[in-house]
Order: C-alpha cells, then sequence, then structure tokens
C-alpha cells in the first residue's frame, strides 16, 4: 500500500513574506575569439599501506618496488608511486618550560584552521608518524577535561618521538582544527594548555540518563525517556568523528586519530547508520581509531555519586537502578571498542593513565611501505574492488594492508534507468549511504480509535545542496522514498516523492546558512514500526539514508492517565505559500494536518536547538477529555516548566482551553508559544503540564532543549 498525505518542502529559519533581491545582471558571454581551448583527464590513483614483517614479527626492510605485486580485482596494476617510511621510537628531550601562560582557547568559537591537503601521489610527511588528538567537550565533564589535558601534556612532555607529527582538534558546537600536522611541540604544548576548562560541559550527556529507575528524584514530575534527544546527540558525536577523518582522505599516509571522550551512549539500532557511516569514513581515509575514556577507572557506589540525587522509585532497594546505571556505562563504552576494532585501533578503558592511550596509538603505527597505482578499472560504478598485495622474494612474509575500497560514481553519465536503479538499490541497502546528511523526527496524532496521523519531518542542511542556474534563479531537485515496515517485516505504508525546488537569487545566497525541511505524513494502526527513508539531490546524485524505529501507542487501552498526542517543538510558522517545492497540493489533506491552521505550518525543531531572540511553540492534543455537565465543553490548563539541572529556571502562564476541534470533536488542540529570551544560554529540561481540570487527570511530557545565545 502506498500512501502519499503531503510532499513539501520549506526553507526553515527564513523569514515568511520575505521577498528576494532582484538578481545581479549577468556578465557578458566572452567573444568567441577569447575562447580557450580546456584538456581534461582524469586518473584513479589507489594507494595502499603495507606493512612487512618475517614469521618473528620482525620488519623486512631494503624492499624495492618490483619486490612488491599488487592485484586489483586479480588484475595485475603497475605500481607508480613507492615510498618508505621509516618511523623510530627515539624520544625527544625534556621541553623547557613555556615562557609564559598562553592565552585562553574556547574551543565552541576559535578561529579554525584547515588540514592542509596533499596532491595525489605527493608524500609530504616522509618519515613521520601522523597522529591526531581530537578532545570532545560536549561529551566530558570538567574533571574529564582536565584529565585529557594532563594526559596530552604528559605525552608531548614524556613520550613524543622524533618522528611523531601531530595535530590538533576539538569538538564542540562543529570540529575545529587548532593545529595542523607539526613537529613543533612547543606550539602543541602552547595549545593543550590553553584548554578553557568547562567549555562544552553544559551539553555532555551524564545526566541523562531518561529511565524512572536510574533518573535522580528531584522532587519534579515523572518524565518521559530522552532517548529521541540522546538519538541526536550520538549521532552528533559520529558524525563529527567522521567529518574529522574525511579532512584527512587526501593524506596517502597511516593516519592514528586518538579520541578523547567520555563515552559514546548508545539508545539501539538507532544509532547504527551512523556508527557504521562513520567507521566506513575511517577506513577509506586510512585512519584508525584509538580512543581513550577520560573517566577513567570508574567506581561508584550503587545509588550514585554524591554529586546526583536519589533514583526514583524502587529500583535503589531492588538492584534495578544500579544495574541499568552499569549497562548504560557499558553501553558508552561499547561504541568506543566498536569505532577501534573496526578500524584497526584499540581503545583505552578504565585506566587511569590516559597517555598510554597515545602511547598505544604511538607503537602501532611502525614502519611500513606506501604503494601507490592507477588503476585499469576506469569505470566509475562505485563498486567494491578487492586488492591483494603479494611480496615475490618472501612468500612467507606477513603483509598488512586494506582489502580493498569503493570506485567513485560519476552521476553525469548515469541514464533514467541507472538513476532508479540506484535509488531501489540504496534503499535495499543494509549499509548507510551518508552522502547527504539529515535529521528525521517522526510524531502521532489520533484520528480514530484504530487510526493515527503520523507526520514525517525531514531536515536537510542547506550547505549540501546543488544548485543551477535557471531563468533568473536558481533550481535544484530532489527524490525522497520512505517506507514503513511492521514488527514483521512487511511493508505498510510508503511515499514516493519528486520535488522541484526554485529559489531566488537573494534566497539561493542564503541558501548555505539555512536548512530544507521536507514534510509528509502517514496513516497507521497502533504498533511497533521500522521507518527507512531517503533522499537524493538530482544535480549531482549525492544520497542519504535514514533508518530508526517508532511506535504509535494505543492510547485508547488506558484510561488511568490524560490521552495525548507527542509534543511538537518548533520555533517557526511558515505560510504553506512560501513553500519552495511542492510533491502534491491537495486542500482537504492539507486541511487535516494537525500541524498546518489557517494556511501557516508549524516547523518541527528535529535538533531542539533555539536561540534566545526566538519564540518557543508548542503543540500537542488531548484526547477524550470530560466535559462540564451543563455546557458540555472540556477545561483543559496547560503550561511550560524549565528545568536547568536540579532547579526550575522559568514557568510559564498556564493557557486555558475551552473547545473541541470542529475537524475531530474528541480532540482538544493545546498550543503555546513562549519568548526564550528570558533565559540563559544552555541546556534545559522543558515539562509540559496539562491537567484535565473536570475529569481531574493530567499528564507530563519532558524533552531537552539547548537555547544558544
Amino acid at each position: 500500500m502506498r500512501t502519499q498525505l503531503l510532499g513539501v518542502l520549506l526553507l526553515a529559519l527564513l523569514a515568511a513574506g520575505q521577498q528576494p533581491q532582484p538578481a545581479s545582471q549577468a556578465s557578458k558571454a566572452a567573444p568567441a575569439s577569447q575562447k580557450m581551448l580546456t584538456f581534461k583527464a582524469s586518473a584513479n590513483l589507489v594507494i595502499v599501506n603495507v606493512g612487512a614483517r618475517d614469521r618473528s614479527g620482525k620488519l623486512i626492510e631494503g624492499l624495492k618496488a618490483e619486490d612488491f605485486q599488487i592485484l586489483e580485482d586479480e588484475k595485475p596494476q603497475k605500481i607508480s608511486v613507492f615510498e618508505f617510511q621509516r618511523l623510530t621510537q627515539e624520544y625527544l628531550p625534556p621541553p623547557p618550560p613555556l615562557a609564559a601562560a598562553p592565552a585562553p582557547v574556547l574551543p565552541a568559537f576559535a578561529q579554525s584552521m584547515q588540514i592542509t591537503p596533499s596532491l595525489p601521489g605527493q608524500i609530504r610527511f616522509r618519515d613521520r608518524r601522523l597522529m591526531v588528538l581530537l578532545f570532545d567537550f560536549t561529551s566530558m565533564q570538567p574533571d574529564d577535561q582536565i584529565r585529557a589535558q594532563k594526559a596530552a601534556e604528559k605525552f608531548l612532555d614524556q613520550q613524543m618521538t622524533t618522528s611523531d607529527a601531530v595535530s590538533i582538534m576539538a569538538v564542540s558546537n562543529s570540529v575545529q582544527v587548532l593545529q595542523d600536522f607539526t613537529t613543533d611541540r612547543d606550539q602543541l604544548r602552547r595549545i593543550i594548555r590553553a584548554f578553557s576548562i568547562g567549555e562544552g560541559s553544559d551539553l555532555a550527556d551524564e545526566a541523562a540518563v531518561g529511565d524512572e529507575e536510574t533518573e535522580a528524584d528531584t522532587g519534579a514530575a515523572f518524565t518521559a525517556d530522552e532517548a529521541e534527544f540522546n538519538i541526536f546527540n550520538t549521532d552528533r558525536k559520529l558524525a563529527a568523528l567522521e567529518t574529522a577523518v574525511k579532512m584527512l582522505q587526501s593524506l596517502p599516509e597511516k593516519k592514528a586519530l586518538v579520541y578523547f571522550s567520555s563515552g559514546v551512549g548508545r539508545t539501539g539500532v538507532e544509532n547504527d547508520s551512523q556508527l557504521r557511516a562513520t567507521i566506513n569514513a575511517a577506513v577509506r581515509s586510512n585512519v584508525s581509531f584509538y580512543p581513550i575514556d577520560a573517566r577513567g577507572l570508574v567506581v561508584e557506589a550503587p545509588g550514585g555519586n554524591a554529586n546526583v540525587g536519589s533514583p526514583r522509585g524502587t529500583g535503589l532497594f531492588t538492584g534495578g537502578a544500579q544495574s541499568k546505571r552499569r549497562e548504560r556505562f557499558h553501553s558508552q563504552q561499547e561504541t568506543l571498542t566498536t569505532l577501534a576494532s573496526d578500524t584497526g585501533g584499540k581503545a583505552m578503558l578504565d585506566n587511569n593513565d590516559l597517555s598510554m592511550g597515545i602511547v598505544q596509538a604511538q607503537e602501532d603505527i611502525g614502519s611500513y611501505y606506501i604503494l601507490g597505482y592507477y588503476s585499469s578499472n576506469s569505470a566509475l560504478d562505485g563498486r567494491f574492488r578487492r586488492i591483494r598485495v603479494k611480496l615475490l622474494p618472501n612468500a612467507t612474509a606477513k603483509l598488512d594492508y586494506r582489502s580493498g575500497y569503493y570506485a567513485s560514481k560519476e552521476w553525469r553519465g548515469f541514464t533514467a534507468g541507472d538513476k532508479e536503479r540506484q535509488l531501489q538499490e540504496a534503499i535495499l541497502l543494509g549499509d548507510p549511504v551518508t552522502d547527504l546528511p539529515m535529521a528525521l523526527e517522526v510524531n502521532y496524532f489520533r484520528l480514530a480509535r484504530d487510526r493515527y496521523f503520523v507526520p514525517l519531518a525531514v531536515k536537510i542542511p542547506g550547505s549540501e545542496i546543488e544548485t543551477i542556474k535557471k531563468r533568473g534563479g536558481q533550481t535544484a531537485e530532489f527524490d525522497f522514498i520512505g517506507q514503513v515496515r511492521d514488527a514483521r517485516g512487511h511493508i505498510v505504508s510508503s511515499v514516493r516523492d519528486g520535488i522541484t525546488v526554485k529559489l531566488g537569487e537573494a534566497t539561493a545566497s542564503q541558501l548555505a546558512h539555512r536548512h530544507l525541511q521536507y514534510d509528509s505524513a502517514f496513516t497507521l494502526p497502533p504498533g511497533e514500526y521500522m521507518l527507512k527513508f531517503l533522499a537524493r539531490e538530482n544535480t549531482i546524485g549525492k544520497i542519504g539514508t535514514f533508518e530508526t524505529k517508532f511506535s504509535v501507542p494505543d492510547i485508547t487501552a488506558e484510561a488511568s492517565y490524560l490521552r495525548t498526542s507527542s509534543v511538537v517543538w518548533a520555533n517557526q510558522r511558515e505560510s504553506l505559500s512560501n513553500a519552495i517545492g511542492a510533491a502534491e497540493k491537495s486542500r482537504k489533506l492539507i486541511a487535516g494536518h494537525p500541524l498546518v491552521q489557517e494556511g501557516q505550518k508549524l516547523i518541527p525543531s528535529i535538533t531542539r536547538v533555539f536561540r534566545r531572540n526566538q519564540d518557543l511553540y508548542v503543540y500537542l492534543e488531548v484526547y477524550d477529555p470530560a466535559s462540564g455537565p451543563s455546557d458540555k465543553a472540556p477545561s483543559i490548563a496547560a503550561s511550560l516548566s524549565f528545568y536547568r539541572g536540579n532547579s526550575r529556571a522559568f514557568q510559564s502562564e498556564a493557557v486555558q482551553v475551552k473547545q473541541m476541534l470542529a475537524s475531530r470533536p474528541h480532540a482538544v488542540a493545546v498550543q503555546m508559544r513562549v519568548p526564550l529570551e528570558r533565559l540563559t544560554p544552555g541546556r534545559y529540561t522543558c515539562q509540559v503540564n496539562v491537567v484535565d481540570q473536570i475529569g481531574q487527570k493530567f499528564a507530563f511530557q519532558r524533552a531537552p532543549l539547548v537555547v544558544l545565545p
């Protein structure tokens, strides 16, 4: 069954009614006599790093290019690049003390450098061991940041060798390159010493527990879990690692990325797509992860440390709270172990000497050979090509190298059949495709006792979109496919849209600083589902896929609490007339959409990151409320509470609703709008308080929000 209710593409965070400015006059075409003849050539240079050791494990030196044979898909290849990297373990002498205290480095706002790329076949770092120290400030509390800083200082002062070239990166709001690869130890020490401890720690998810038995009892109402925010938070950390390794892709040398964090938690299969994408990017870039758990050796009391409140409920007495705390801790470390093992690195866990993790990466990169060849297979088909290396003079030698690579794809030569086949292969592929990043949110609203309206919102960064000039503006084309499978794996609903985006020159110039939001919807009965969504922009053919589980609860089965829909958090309303693309404009379908009122579409904030100069819009529905004996009208009161830590930072005024929806007489729409200017920047937990004053029932729903300056 195919269900398409609404396919709309909006330019989010663009003021409603903004008119594009006149396009600048096009430059005159150059006369024919000035046309230049252009020659184009392309070649697929493949780099393979090979470690060669004899039976006893001793490095085999003195080999030449003719001693090796490389086969790609069992076809011999000619070696065009050959280099031996001789790496030593000779330690540098102790450094003198720094002359002056360096200025603090603010990771969130530091001016980012760039990793200088290498040209194809260029070996810039001869006899150098390339190591990246990446500090994830958003996952570490201040004491963990101090331990990571001290470990890096110890490595630079006592354990750095003459062969080491080190780069420093940091993760705050984005990936920042604080120092390109250098052997200048004093410069590295200044940057490490200048870290502003505490920066980004307010985004660390140590307190984001999301479980009734393990959550600290602060006296507030019961909270729903924070799984959705944790998914985004985890994906953001993994995406930062993917961004970091892609910066290193052009360097043909072996690279080790030492990742300081306090663990990366996962909520199940929801994070698998980004995890596999990060590992695949690291393998293609010839980068090995060496994660270090900055918490060191952790021992805590059964009820939690003294800096957190006691758990709710009976979990403290049954052992359930401590068991789940340990499960969460082990899950965070398991992700680090997966990153290391699948990329050829090692994880450093449960050890207070964090510098040992850096030394571990240092010792794993010994001397090796760099072999490069231009592939004889020029087909840009995106298929996996298997590599096999032989050492001709010593058939018993142990060789260490990557097993293959994926060929490039050229979108321009695709026929209509090729494009359709690519979509079918991508939607059926087990591994995710992450060339086009996206974030996704699913909500639910009850239409009848056994039927729910499930809107889907997908956000795509505008900086990832390629446009084409056409008739005084910019255009881009998209294909969207969504498939919903039930618990047995059967497709129960699907959507397929092709949308053309039309932008004025002024709007197109702002695209890099905005994002596109696609909206569609399904009609489903209660149950557990798996959603797989695919988006492809058809200018250069970038594809992104997203897969997640979601549930539609049967809220008619329980009557002991106030029945509500999911809560939509937003910071923008946009007129549907301002949509830059739409697949279908059915007035009947649009009129039935809960988030569309009087031609205005409430745009969900999928990442739930807001700024102080914005308003927070909240929308939810209450079902089957009690009504008064005389006027038969309901009486619903709702308010918002903002919590920061264990204290309430702000309470909004209560909103009273006394009218049923005209289209659905069993439902009451609750809408709130709260300015965020009274909140200081940071992380909050926002709680929706809904009370049926006649039926004496209530409901609470919470979501974590981030408020930026």
